[in-house]
């Protein structure tokens, strides 16, 4: 049987509390004097104060942060920070895990549940061409200051880096978010060698097809990922793609919504180019090759 307090004892000094003028959030440990956090934790903050497990405080300034997938590194004046271990295999459904932030500024809290799903999307956030598609959703109570704080899994490694949560006035109950580590430990790296992350970008705005949706377009599907605009002079309108048009196949892969089309494209790197399969408002469809583009969060 696990058990949870020698894994809370073991990492509880590899999570921070991390303090900016008129916030509180959390971060962890990345390198010795490295924390990753979230973008939105530390805002367009460039110097915030960082809380250490052991009571002490020191200075931090943010390097670099990238808004697409909401993740932040920042300098620690600390140099000892335990570095906890990344597990970049995602967990499976149901796997216990705990996590451990600073919810409402009450530093070292920690909470637990199983993993509830994987390759979620917040809901109701912007339906764009986002490299960030597949979060991980919890169970274990994620409040305000929790965000940039560690998932961890039965052995104290590193899942996920806790995002954001549902709040009971939506009707949620226990609906977590944490980007998964690979992702974070992709991103932090580029974020540290390179200042910026770089992610694949198809320039449009996608909204899920429903039955409705497509009689009403007069497309010939019910499922795919509607193009609702597409931006000038980028990849998608360089290829001929319009508003109304219908992704239904990427890189002959079937596309049967938002996700499917976001997962598919955060597999890809710029400048490969891909097959994509398009129903068109009207009637038909057609195939057309797509320069996938770059963008910097």
């Amino acid at each position: 049987m696990v058990d949870f307090a020698d894994v809370v004892e073991q990492l509880a000094p590899s999570v921070v509390t991390v303090h900016i003028n008129g916030g509180v959030g959390s971060g962890v440990v990345f390198r010795e004097d490295v924390v990753v956090t979230n973008a939105h934790v530390v805002r367009d903050e460039r110097q915030v104060t960082i809380d250490y497990a052991d009571g002490t405080s020191s200075a931090g300034t943010v390097l670099a942060t990238d808004r697409i997938t909401d993740l932040a590194v920042v300098r620690t004046a600390r140099t000892d920070l335990p570095v906890p271990e990344y597990r970049t295999q995602l967990p499976r459904p149901g796997e216990p895990v705990l996590a451990i932030g600073s919810p409402l500024g009450l530093e070292g809290t920690v909470t637990a549940g199983i993993v509830s799903a994987l390759d979620r999307e917040i809901p109701a956030s912007a339906s764009e061409s986002r490299a960030l598609v597949d979060l991980i959703q919890v169970d274990a109570a994620i409040s305000p200051g929790n965000s940039g704080g560690a998932l961890l899994d039965a052995s104290g490694r590193v899942i996920g880096i806790n995002e954001a949560y549902i709040p009971p006035a939506a009707g949620a109950v226990s609906l977590g978010f944490a980007i998964p580590a690979a992702t974070a430990v992709d991103v932090a790296e580029q974020l540290l060698t390179e200042g910026r992350a770089i992610h694949p970008f198809l320039g449009v705005s996608l909204a899920p097809v429903t039955p409705q949706l497509a009689e009403q377009l007069d497309v010939p599907v019910s499922d795919g990922a509607l193009v609702l605009g597409v931006q000038p002079g980028g990849p998608a309108d360089s290829a001929g793609i319009q508003a109304g048009d219908v992704v239904v196949e990427f890189d002959r892969q079937a596309v049967s919504t938002v996700e499917d089309l976001l997962d598919l494209l955060r597999d890809t790197s710029p400048g490969e180019r891909i097959s994509l399969t398009v129903a068109h408002s009207g009637g038909g469809s057609s195939d057309v090759t797509v320069v996938i583009g770059a963008v910097g969060g």
